[in-house]
């Protein structure tokens, strides 16, 4: 097979045009969680959730807030290991979790974490049996009877519980159920997955490749999905969706989360956008330089900025408190700046303070 030979340029506006960051836009959230295969589900809210964030980026003022909480409280998304997932996906790692921890000779971490599970299969029972007869609930209503305290290098030392459920996810046993306030509620996975035939693992894994490709147009890593591709500049190959590789694209302004997927493997980010940025949120605020959640700003097949915007939600105001330009911009890409950060005020809700120049 010929490899495909690509610039830059073609690789960012394949991975845009995948991301469904050009125009037209998707027509509605189930469009966009089934396209992008996952939304993650993390609780930081400097500005909104993270998952709403992509969402509305995708879709504009069509997406309410709200829109997602009520899709997983229908069960048409669902929560795994952090990510809510179309529910119809669930059947393609049913069967990766029946052979948890793996196939083959298994790694030092999977032998560790299978038989600290073995050891504590007491406190894994009372866990289900709680469940079962409860659900559901959050973890702090959940016994810790475990005869072996889970070890680590102290991030999750004494959190025996937390890292039970975690093992139980992965087996198929245990599902995230939703919230409560900000508590995440747990439940008999039967109760919550949807009942549908269980993919194959060999299918299931190949399947996943792909979507995981089209998702993202172009990535180093992605199984055998696609075609290699080389790209100018860039050392090795990579693996691209051919679907991708016409000319059409059409590019638009848009504000981006930080854990946007067009920017969350950082080096990926690098490689094809060159854009420098890091996620400060765990730095001292001395020492950042573009701010807690600084939104990435994407125009055309180009990250050309970060916006440093906060949501006051007591005060009732968006507050802006930098626009960082990578390059001056220009009258007309200031204008599409400006037009982007009043549309997420007015989507949020909130007045719009600017406090820089």
């Amino acid at each position: 097979m010929d490899v495909h030979h690509l610039t830059r340029a073609d690789a960012r506006r394949i991975a845009v045009r995948a991301q469904l960051l050009d125009l037209p836009r998707p027509t509605g959230l189930h469009e966009v969680a089934r396209h992008l295969t996952v939304l993650q589900a993390d609780p930081t809210a400097a500005v909104a959730p993270s998952a709403d964030l992509v969402v509305w980026s995708r879709l504009g003022a069509e997406h309410r807030r709200g829109d997602l909480e009520d899709a997983v409280a229908a069960g048409s998304l669902i929560e795994l290991q952090g990510m809510l997932r179309p529910a119809e996906d669930i059947a393609l790692f049913r069967a990766e979790m029946a052979v948890w921890p793996g196939t083959g000779d298994l790694i030092e971490w999977q032998r560790d974490a299978r038989d600290w599970l073995e050891t504590n299969d007491g406190c894994r029972r009372d866990i289900l049996d709680k469940l079962y007869d409860e659900g559901p609930l959050p973890s702090s209503a959940l016994p810790d009877t475990t005869v072996l305290p889970w070890e680590s290098s102290g991030w999750n030392n004494d959190r025996n519980v937390r890292m039970l459920l975690g093992l139980l996810v992965r087996r198929g046993e245990v599902a995230a159920a939703g919230y409560e306030g900000r508590d995440r509620l747990w439940d008999l996975a039967e109760r919550v997955y949807p009942d549908v035939p269980v993919v194959p693992l060999d299918k299931a894994l190949r399947i996943r490749d792909e979507r995981h490709l089209r998702s993202l147009g172009i990535a180093r890593r992605a199984g055998q999905a696609g075609e290699r591709a080389v790209v100018e500049g860039l050392r090795g190959t990579w693996r691209v969706d051919p679907s991708y590789l016409d000319d059409a694209f059409t590019g638009r302004t848009v504000l981006l989360s930080p854990l946007d997927r067009l920017v969350f493997d950082r080096k990926r980010m690098e490689d094809l956008f060159e854009f420098d940025y890091q996620l400060e949120m765990y730095k001292p605020a001395a020492k950042r330089r573009f701010g807690y959640w600084a939104m990435p700003i994407l125009h055309g097949d180009r990250l050309v900025g970060k916006l440093d915007a906060t949501a006051d939600r007591r005060a009732g105001v968006l507050r802006v408190d930098a626009v960082h330009e990578d390059e001056p911009f220009g009258k007309r890409l200031a204008a599409e700046v400006r037009e982007e950060i009043e549309d997420l005020a007015d989507w949020l809700e909130l007045e719009l303070e600017i406090s820089c120049g």
